[in-house]
């Protein structure tokens, strides 16, 4: 019988009379708890619902289910039910799919337009891959005869799962950060204990929930939790039975997960963050490059990782293009997500909405010129599209991950100053260059980042490895190399007679 909370509106949780909206995922069984926590609608503030505040014995039951459906049934090796379960999720994405858009309108504060592709439909076009890929991908490698000791030794290579995943994902683009580690993980045989971000809890748990009901996934294969205790991701990540953590957010949590599993060594696949920079070559078309810089700035907000948020542009050519960037951020129309002509929507919540207020504050400071925006908008968690000029490219608003829509213009004097300044970055996500085909080409390949756009080309896609150099992560989400994140290699070898 379900268990239900009373939760006051000044209250992060708190227990019995509220009943909760969504529930956990726990061996195969869907689970409310005796405490919950409410998720706000950041359009407008409002509580949308409330999900249950997990615990660290969930997470111990959560761990210990996976565990057990890794080691005790055929999920590892049995490739046509893998198969079966990854197209039967498939199709009740598809069959849900104007439900799940809706909760991800009102819960992430994404726009419809955002639910086509990147929010939403692209997601779900990810567990459709995997499971084709899966129909196709070599799990075997003959290496051939070797001569040793005066035998002929034959060798070969399998691929395995790599065991019990814990997946920990941020709050911007949740079902994009749970398909790309659940279907990857699932096809190659894993099982997961999915954690949901604290501010977008409602939409992880639908997953779960059509999981649980729409296919023959076994119980403990994949298990989903929410819960607002810092604790009960640190119980997955510690946990001795968890034999790999896949994280997506800011490099700083990401560097404390990296230390937590190293005592017991697991694998640790890390997406961060980002401060990528889009170049405008002088040969460049201006109108372009400032509305793809314009516009990409202020998608979902600016919550985006891999948002180029630092503008680098000829100095002659500076008070131009800054003119452009600044008209185009005038046509940005901002307001209720669930409206059509929104094309952004809120920040995700009050707090987030602070830091960025603070660190454009603490840029003009510093010296920075405040040419358009930096005004918070209510009701909700809005901020308008911000341009900063004369940024120092040591500065704090260059140097760190805004997450917010605030664009910082650097100027730069040829194109080894500008590739200089674009490697100056403890990150190397994304970046963007426009010019001439083979100079732009040219530039990219210098600078140290994991994906780059050429003239506002799209690298994004399902079959397409995304992730990042240096601080902004270890390893690739999607493609051929985003299920092999989650794969072990054994080596075998046997004496030919």
């Amino acid at each position: 019988m379900r268990e239900t909370t009373t939760i006051s509106s000044d209250e992060s949780t708190t227990d019995t009379e509220q009943g909760v909206d969504r529930r956990l995922l726990i061996d195969g069984k869907l689970l409310d708890t005796s405490r919950a926590f409410p998720s706000l609608n950041p359009a407008t503030g409002e509580v949308i619902g409330y999900a249950p505040d997990a615990t660290v014995a969930d997470a111990r039951a959560a761990v210990a289910a996976a565990r057990r459906a890794f080691d005790k049934t055929d999920w590892s090796t049995n490739t046509e039910l893998r198969i079966r379960c990854l197209e039967q999720f498939h199709q009740a994405l598809l069959d849900h799919r104007d439900e799940l858009a809706a909760l991800t309108i009102a819960e992430v504060g994404a726009t419809e337009a955002l639910c086509q592709g990147a929010q939403l439909d692209q997601p779900i076009a990810i567990v459709r891959y995997y499971a084709d890929l899966l129909k196709t991908y070599p799990m075997t490698e003959d290496l051939g005869n070797i001569e040793s000791r005066g035998m002929q030794h034959h060798r070969w290579v399998e691929k395995e799962a790599g065991g019990v995943v814990a997946a920990i994902i941020a709050y911007n683009y949740p079902n994009q950060l749970a398909l790309a580690k659940l279907a990857p993980a699932l096809a190659a045989g894993c099982t997961v204990v999915l954690k949901s971000a604290p501010d977008t809890p409602l939409i992880t748990l639908a997953l779960g929930e059509l999981i649980a009901k729409h296919t023959d996934i076994p119980a403990g294969v994949v298990n989903v939790l929410s819960g607002a205790d810092p604790e009960v991701g640190a119980a997955l990540t510690t946990s001795p039975d968890v034999d790999m953590v896949t994280f997506t957010g800011s490099t700083p949590t990401g560097r404390r997960i990296m230390s937590a599993a190293s005592d017991t060594l697991k694998k640790v696949f890390l997406e961060l963050g980002g401060k990528s920079a889009a170049i405008v070559l002088d040969d460049a078309d201006f109108n372009t490059a400032a509305l793809f810089s314009a516009f990409s700035m202020v998608t979902h907000a600016g919550q985006g990782c891999a948002l180029t948020s630092r503008l680098l542009v000829p100095r002659k050519h500076h008070d131009e293009i800054v003119e452009l960037i600044k008209n185009n951020f005038g046509l940005v129309r901002y307001g209720d997500p669930a409206d059509p002509s929104t094309y952004m929507g809120p920040l995700i919540s009050e707090k987030q909405r602070d830091k960025v207020d603070g660190m454009v504050k603490r840029a003009v400071e510093a010296g920075a010129t405040l040419v358009t925006g930096g005004e918070k908008v209510d009701p909700g968690y809005f901020y308008t599209p911000t341009l900063l000029t004369d940024v120092d490219p040591d500065s704090e608003i260059a140097q760190e991950e805004v997450f917010g829509p605030v664009l910082a213009v650097i100027a730069y004097d040829d194109d080894d100053d500008a590739v200089r300044i674009a490697n100056n970055s403890i990150y190397g996500l994304s970046g963007a260059v426009f010019g001439s085909q083979d100079r732009a080409l040219a530039v990219t390949r210098r600078i140290r980042t994991g994906t780059f756009s050429i003239n506002g080309g799209n690298y994004f896609s399902p079959d397409s490895p995304f992730g990042g150099y240096k601080q902004s992560g270890i390893g690739r989400e999607m493609g051929t190399a985003g299920l092999e994140e989650f794969l072990e290699s054994k080596t075998f070898a046997t004496v030919v007679s």
